[in-house]
């Protein structure tokens, strides 16, 4: 069994790769937008997803489970905006969004993604 994990720190991967299924750690968005609001930090945050995807040889039409995590339920409707111009048509990944609290204060919107990868 070989599992590839990468971008590995004391607490966790950025990504870690078995069977052909990429697990991405929970994105965020990037400091440039921490206290924008709710489009720009999605938007931030999904460029975020597109770069880890496409270094572990992945990519959005590969996406198969997304979990998104928002701050507050009211911004569902602007961050669907975003998300549904993101993801490409016949490709949408089975999808759960809740409400939670987010680790730092600034922050709205959180992302959990599988893909899959190809060989």
């Amino acid at each position: 069994m070989t599992i590839q994990r990468h971008d590995t720190k004391a607490r966790m991967s950025r990504a870690v790769i078995h069977q052909g299924v990429a697990y991405l750690c929970g994105q965020v968005s990037g400091p440039e937008a921490r206290h924008e609001g709710i489009k720009e930090q999605t938007e931030s945050m999904l460029a975020r997803v597109d770069e880890l995807l496409k270094e572990i040889g992945s990519s959005r039409e590969q996406l198969l489970s997304a979990t998104i995590y928002l701050k507050e339920g009211g911004d569902f409707a602007a961050m669907n905006e975003v998300w549904d111009a993101w993801v490409p048509e016949g490709y949408a990944p089975a999808r759960t969004c809740v409400c939670a609290p987010l680790p730092a204060d600034e922050l709205k919107v959180e992302i959990t993604v599988t893909a899959a990868v190809s060989n």
